[in-house]
This record gives structure tokens, C-alpha cells and sequence, in this order.
């Protein structure tokens, strides 16, 4: 099996404890190191420059400018450094401008230790696929090789999170709400459809469209409270 290297890591966050606690759940994840921390966007942006890191733990709220900008910045000058972004903020528009900016996961904080070595093992896993793409690549020819890459590269999009931007969304859904309905829903594990709506933005009915849309196609599960009168309230709930 093909494995990637120890990959590195820049935390980018402007509080020095909570940068701490990052800095050590990343070192307690095996095949990750933490070569520097930035306390600002103008200071992330230099340090990107000079160590190249694998990947960005990145805040939004920075002292200069926010980390949605960073993230615009670093990708308006090519650099494809994978971004975690870690952040208190919940807003459907900051959800949307980070999908947007290619940002590979969002997590709310607090969070535990096991939510942030989930989503850096996944980035590991994306790497170790883009790298058995390329073996596969060189000199394929015909029908198998070909079949070989596709596998390889559906695997990297699936270990992006990608999955709903290759599929085909009912007429009338919007994929860049429907990755917000998802990462409001993964960072709460649970919610209704009215929660969901207040989370992101939209109204009930349409948070609702899309939670049954992706309920019915087995991407998030469904329960039924039952309170002490009326019907039941329909509960979403996030999966592996």
C-alpha cells in the first residue's frame, strides 16, 4: 500500500491557548507534525510561503483579516494547501465562502480531539489516493487502467467530502446550500428542520427539502420524537 509521508501542519489562530490545544491534538494524531503557528492572516500568508505545510488548522476570526480572505488569498496565488477551518462561526454565509475556497472541512468549536483527527486522517487518506492515481497514470492504457484512475480518483473525492458535488440535486436545490444544510448538520449531529433553517439561513421549508432529499438518498438518517401531543417532530441526524 502506498503511504504518504508525515505531513505538516500550520495552525492558524490568534489565541495562544486555544493554538496550544490544537498544536497538541494535531501531535497526538500519527503522521502529523506542527511546524508553525500564525496569529494573523498577514503572518499565515508568510509562513505558508516559507514552510509549505500539507495543511492549514485555520480560524476565521484573525486580528487583520478574516480567514475566509486568507483562504481567497492563498488560492488566488495557486497554492492548494489543504485548510481545515476551526471556528466558532456558524453563519450559513461563512459555511458557503469556505466550501467555496476549497476549504476540505469545517469544524465548530469546542470540538473534541476525535472530530479533528477524523477530518485529518481524511486528508491523509485524499493524499494517499492522489498518489496511487498518479502510479496508475503513467503509461495506462485501455479499458482496466482506465477504470484503475477512475477508482483512484473517486476515492479522492470521496475522502473530500465532495460526494454532494457530484451528485444530481433535484430541480430547484442549490449545491452551495446544499453543503451548508450538511456541515450545519455535522457540526450539530442532530437537527430539526426549523434548527437547521436558523442555522444557515434559509426557511423551513427549503432546509426541509433538503434534508429529506438527502434522507432519502441514505446520506443522513431520520427519527421520529414523539412529544406529548401533535405529530411527530422529524429528527435528522448526521452519519459516518
Amino acid at each position: 500500500m502506498t503511504s504518504t509521508p508525515e505531513l505538516t501542519v500550520l495552525v492558524v489562530e490568534d489565541d495562544f491557548m486555544v493554538a496550544s490545544i490544537h498544536t497538541r491534538f494535531v501531535e497526538r494524531v500519527e503522521g502529523f507534525r506542527v511546524v508553525g503557528v500564525a496569529a494573523t492572516g498577514g503572518q499565515a500568508l508568510e509562513e505558508t510561503a516559507r514552510l509549505s505545510p500539507d495543511v492549514l488548522l485555520l480560524d476565521v476570526h484573525l486580528p487583520d483579516f478574516s480567514g475566509i480572505e486568507l483562504l481567497r488569498r492563498l488560492r488566488g496565488r495557486g497554492d492548494d494547501v489543504d485548510v481545515i477551518v476551526i471556528t466558532a462561526a456558524r453563519e450559513a454565509d461563512t459555511v458557503r465562502a469556505a466550501a467555496a475556497g476549497g476549504a476540505a472541512h469545517y469544524v465548530v468549536k469546542p470540538f473534541p480531539f476525535e472530530d479533528l483527527a477524523a477530518r485529518l486522517d481524511d486528508v491523509r487518506r485524499s493524499r494517499e489516493a492522489l498518489a496511487r492515481i498518479g502510479q496508475r497514470a503513467e503509461g495506462s492504457e485501455g479499458t482496466e487502467h482506465r477504470d484503475e484512475v477512475q477508482a483512484g480518483i473517486d476515492e479522492v473525492f470521496s475522502h473530500q467530502g465532495a460526494r454532494e458535488a457530484r451528485e444530481r440535486l433535484p430541480k430547484g436545490l442549490s449545491a452551495e446550500t446544499a453543503r451548508a444544510v450538511l456541515a450545519a448538520l455535522q457540526s450539530a449531529g442532530e437537527l430539526s428542520a426549523t434548527e437547521c433553517a436558523d442555522a444557515i439561513g434559509v426557511s423551513r421549508v427549503s432546509a426541509r427539502r433538503y434534508l429529506e432529499h438527502f434522507a432519502s438518498t441514505g446520506r443522513i438518517g431520520v427519527r421520529l420524537n414523539y412529544g406529548t401531543a401533535g405529530r411527530p417532530e422529524r429528527r435528522y441526524r448526521a452519519t459516518p
